[in-house]
């Protein structure tokens, strides 16, 4: 049998590299997948506007009136920015932090009434940013270590809960994909930052979309059931040094 049979999974930022690999990932498992992204295209059932609370209580009343319930939420939408403490203005941080951490705080607020009805797994995506920093990061470091504990007092409260609902993080390294392209794109040779990028990891290239989406269906499914508040790095080895 399929590993999500039947699961209803709303999807943030599923025009992204991660969200759109997800919402693949949870057909293939038999899953149904709610696609949600800022601007409304082909593959995406919701606009959303992460940032916004009547935007989120809009799309989940929808959700609610389709199919009466939610079996599991990955919040993917995320934005970056390199700069330091000095370079960011104010507006750029409140921006990523508005994205990042908000639009989780949202989704996993406004979600949870529908994923308590039948016990549900919430999935935020973090970054190895959210664990370790870096010296150009300053407002993606922020964002990312807040999503990564937000996170653990999702799952604490989850954990009170009946039914429960479950809430672990996800930290990529670097993937393939337009996140990483658009930083690229920041410094003054992307062809060289994006050698430096491959050499810093141990497994020699960058991540595919892919393989964290996968970790995501794990982490969604049944076989996961004794897991919650944990946070899952996919980094080719890069936080082992």
């Amino acid at each position: 049998m399929p590993r999500l049979q039947d699961k209803i999974v709303l999807i943030t930022g599923a025009a992204g590299a991660i969200g759109s690999a997800v919402a693949d990932a949870v057909t293939r498992e038999g899953g149904r997948p709610i696609a949600t992204d800022l601007a409304p295209r082909e593959g995406i059932d919701h606009t959303l506007d992460v940032t916004s609370e009547d935007s989120w209580i809009g799309v989940l009343t929808e959700v609610e009136r389709m199919h009466g319930r939610l079996d599991g939420l990955v919040n993917a939408a995320g934005i970056a920015f390199l700069g330091t403490v000095e370079d960011t203005d104010y507006a750029t941080w409140r921006r990523v932090l508005a994205v990042n951490l908000d639009g989780t705080f949202l989704g996993c607020k406004h979600a949870m009434p529908l994923l308590k009805r039948a016990g549900g797994s919430i999935v935020n995506l973090s970054s190895i940013s959210g664990i370790v920093g870096g010296h150009n990061l300053a407002a993606y470091n922020a964002s990312k270590g807040g999503v990564r504990l937000l996170s653990k007092s999702v799952a604490l409260h989850g954990a009170r809960l009946r039914p429960q609902v479950r809430c672990n993080s996800v930290h990529p390294a670097f993937l393939e994909g337009p996140m990483v392209d658009d930083i690229l794109a920041q410094t003054k040779r992307p062809d060289i930052a994006r050698g430096q990028l491959m050499r810093d990891i141990p497994l020699g290239r960058l991540g595919e979309p892919a393989e964290v989406a996968a970790m995501c269906i794990y982490l969604l499914s049944d076989e996961s059931a004794f897991v919650t508040g944990a946070e899952f790095v996919i980094d080719g080895g890069l936080t082992a040094r």
